[in-house]
This record gives C-alpha cells, structure tokens and sequence, in this order.
C-alpha cells in the first residue's frame, strides 16, 4: 500500500473527513470563530494546519497560525520558525511568529525545562489569542500524544482524572491569561499526520530533542511503549479504553462533586472553607474528588499536585485543632474545630485584625487602635440596660480600676473565666472555647497590673464582674474600625 493509499482508500477515510468528524462529535468549534493553530513545524501540527485549512469553509471559521521559537536548539530553532513562516505564506494563512527565552524563565521559576517550554508556550498561544479576540487555539496532539500522557500520569501517581490523559477540549490558565486548547487530531496517530504530510509534499521538520532520552515522554515513547507492545500489541487499544472508562467515572464524580458543593463547600476571597461534619459524611473516593475540584478552583493549574498530596490531606482530615499541611503552589490545609481551610493564606478568615504593640485605654473616652475603636464609660449598675454582646463587657470599675491595657497574649497568662471558681491557663482556656490556633494570637486582651480582666470576643475575668455590691460600672466596646 502507498502513502497516498493509506491517506485517502476507503478503508481509511481522508484525514480531513475524520477530522471534521471528531470536530463535530466533540462540539469543538463554532462558525464563525477565529482559531489560533499552534505550528511547530513538526508532522502533526503541519498536518493539522493544512488538514483545517482544507475543512475551515466547511466549518465556517478562520485561521491564523502561531508560532514561538523557544531559543532552545539554536540554528534548529531558527530554521523551524523560517520554515513555519514560509508555509504560512504558501497556504495564505496570517501568522504571528515569536520568540521567548525559556531557559530563562525556567532558571528564575526554578522549573524543568518541559515545564517552563510548556508554560511559555501556552502563555504566548494565550497572548496571541487575546491579540485575536478570541479565545480557542488547536494544537497537534494526536492518538500517539494521549497514549503517552496516559502513561506519563500512571508512573507519576494520578487518580482517574489522569487516566483520562489528553482531553478533546481543556481549559489552559495561568496569571490572568486564559484559552481553550482543542485538539482536533485526538483521533489521529502520529504515522498518520506523517503519511498525510508526505501525500501533500508538506516536507515539515524533525525536532532532534525529540530524539533525547532525557525527557520522560521520550522514554515513554521510545523505551518503554515498544516493551509494552511486545507484552501486549493491543496494548495501545487498551489504554485508550482505560482512559474512557476513567472520563465516563471522572463525569460522574465531577456531576456529584457539583451536586455537594453547595452542601459543604463555602468560598470567601481567596480562601476555600469545607463544613468539617458534612465532608466527613462523603464516601472516600467523592472527598478525594471534591478536594481536587476545590484546589482546581484557587489556582490556575494543578499539575503539582498529585494524588501524594491529595492523600496527605485525607490522612490528615481526623488531627486535632490546629493541625496544618504544606500543599504545591503556596497552598494551606488547614484544620479548625468545625471546619477546613485551603488557601494560600488561611490567617485571611480570621476576624480580628493584627495587634502590633501594647496600647493603654482612655477610661473613659475612645482609643484607637490599628484595625480596633474602643469606647469606654463609666456608669451607674442601674444604667445597664441590656445583655452585651462578644465586644461588649461591663466590669466593676472598682475592682478593675482605670490603668487598662490591650495586648496580644503573653506565655504563661492565667485568668479565671467568669463563672469558674479557679485561674485557670489562658492557652487552655482558648482551647476549651474552640478558638482557631491563628486566630489566638490576635484576640485582644484587656488587662491591668491585676491580671487579665477580658479576653474581647469571649470571656471577662471572675475577679471583675458587676454584682449586687457594684457602685460604678465600667463599659468597655470594641468597634472594628
């Protein structure tokens, strides 16, 4: 069979036919849209220019071709961007052709050079997109390309959302810039772009780092695909049939995980609060899901995280108050008497601004503190006239007397809470009230060369309640300002 046979019998139906094909089964275009394609140079994204240039009236779009010069291989680079730009004039298509230094990016984002290549990479695809007033862009990534992120994701550590491996249609987002990437030849193998390039007299270039051993996906695709095919030659079919087993059981999840959100998940600013008793309740294999969907939710990309990591949180979900654990990419897990946090910054939830020094109260009068009014009269026992509230306390002016203070908590503070008989630890006390361990060091506390007379927000000393015998009261009132 000649290469012009295996592109166009009928057997195997034109490239472009099927193409159009997985275009329309996946919902991936629309008419009238402007698609970016990503071009390397290389077979597959060739392919898939020429293949869409052929389809774009019948699909109803229009083109514009991008490509970036990496600055990795030199006068290799240099030839493939020369190469890009004179098929884009041959074909008739507008491009915008670039360059960026990612071995430097990848030097100050201390990143494998895959990573930083891919970073860069979608980043200007993104840019150009906008450019463009648009937002999709179609890259070359075929059969061969899904099978080898499959297994990539396996020996890495994933879960059934890696198993699903490259999707049709994904979301790309990082530091405000976002684009859909679509992938119309998912349905294509990578011999396949190459016959058809050949058919076309499309002469498209051969990246030699393809050739390295050093990359993992070139492992993969070189060392250890060929050993798997010789266990099993259908091996190929296989994972494909892995992988949509896993998107059919990662859309259920994703449906049940949308059905829960609103029962335990809460989002305020950039931090994400889960209902400790409610996501206790959910099955196993839903809590892991759900705390995917909830990093995916904070940050532009979870590639970091691993299903390692995910693990870790769930081992951690039963630890004691207090508990915190380090995630990728800045992120917090942490750990509340009713509640969890995940954030790059969980102190944020905390409601008491930061208390920075010792300041004396005005008794009476009004102070101001950094992030705090406070009020202070003094008045008759018959002049209460209501119960008062967690910033709100009225002591015995006499016992507390007027050299008032507000600071943060000392080591060793001991107070006895109203209604206890005994002083009892500060530290202890805070325990016993539930109070999260990053709030505690911001609580104000009212006090005098006596000790303690008021933890603000929960508790005033024994020693200073208003009683029968109480000629003058002290109203003290937090304000946040």
């Amino acid at each position: 069979m000649s290469r012009a046979d295996l592109v166009t019998n009928k057997k195997n139906p034109l490239v472009e036919e099927r193409v159009l094909q997985f275009i329309a089964e996946h919902r991936l275009l629309l008419p009238g849209q402007c698609l970016v394609v990503a071009v390397s140079g290389g077979a597959d994204s060739v392919c898939l220019l020429h293949a869409l240039l052929s389809l774009k009236e019948r699909l109803g779009i229009t083109l514009h071709l991008a490509h970036l010069n990496h600055q990795l291989r030199g006068a290799e680079s240099a030839a493939d961007a020369d190469y890009v730009a004179g098929l884009a004039r041959r074909l008739g298509v507008p491009a915008t052709i670039e360059r960026r230094d990612v071995k430097a990016y990848q030097d100050r984002q201390r990143l494998s050079l895959e990573e930083a290549a891919r970073e860069v990479r979608y980043g200007y695809l993104a840019e150009v997109a906008r450019s463009l007033s648009t937002g999709c862009v179609a890259t070359g990534h075929t059969r061969d390309d899904h099978i080898e992120t499959i297994l990539m994701h396996l020996i890495r550590g994933t879960g059934p959302r890696g198993l699903r491996g490259l999707r049709p249609q994904s979301e790309w987002r990082s530091g405000g810039l976002g684009v859909t990437i679509v992938r119309p030849l998912l349905g294509l193998g990578r011999e396949e772009t190459a016959e058809y390039c050949a058919h076309h007299r499309l002469a498209p270039r051969l990246d030699t780092s393809n050739l390295s051993l050093s990359p993992l996906r070139n492992r993969i695709r070189q060392q250890l695909l060929p050993l798997l095919r010789s266990y099993n030659p259908a091996v190929d079919e296989a994972l494909q049939r892995t992988a949509r087993l896993a998107g059919d059981d990662s859309a259920f999840m994703d449906e049940e995980a949308g059905r829960r959100w609103g029962e335990v998940v809460q989002k305020q600013g950039d931090i994400i609060i889960l209902d400790r008793e409610g996501f206790g309740r959910l099955p196993l294999a839903l809590k892991r899901h759900l705390l995917r969907a909830v990093i995916e939710s904070l940050v532009d990309s979870v590639r970091d995280i691993e299903m390692r990591h995910i693990d870790g949180v769930l081992a951690a979900l039963g630890k004691p108050a207090g508990r915190r654990l380090d995630l990728p990419l800045g992120l917090t897990f942490a750990i509340e008497y009713d509640r969890f946090l995940i954030g790059r910054d969980t102190t944020a939830l905390c409601p008491f601004p930061v208390l920075d020094a010792d300041a004396p109260l005005k008794v009476p009068g009004e102070t101001r503190l950094p992030g705090w009014r406070v009020r202070t009269t003094v008045m008759s026992p018959k002049a209460i006239t209501s119960d008062t509230d967690g910033f709100q306390a009225y002591l015995d002016l006499d016992r507390s007397g007027t050299g008032l203070v507000v600071r943060r908590r000392r080591p060793g503070d001991r107070f006895q809470p109203l209604g206890m008989s005994q002083p009892k630890k500060l530290n202890e006390f805070m325990i016993d009230a539930r109070i999260p361990r990053h709030w505690r060091p911001r609580i104000p506390i009212v006090s005098s060369s006596a000790g303690i007379l008021w933890v603000v927000g929960w508790r005033i000393d024994e020693r200073v309640k208003v009683t029968a015998a109480t000629r003058r009261v002290l109203d003290i009132e937090f304000e946040q300002a």
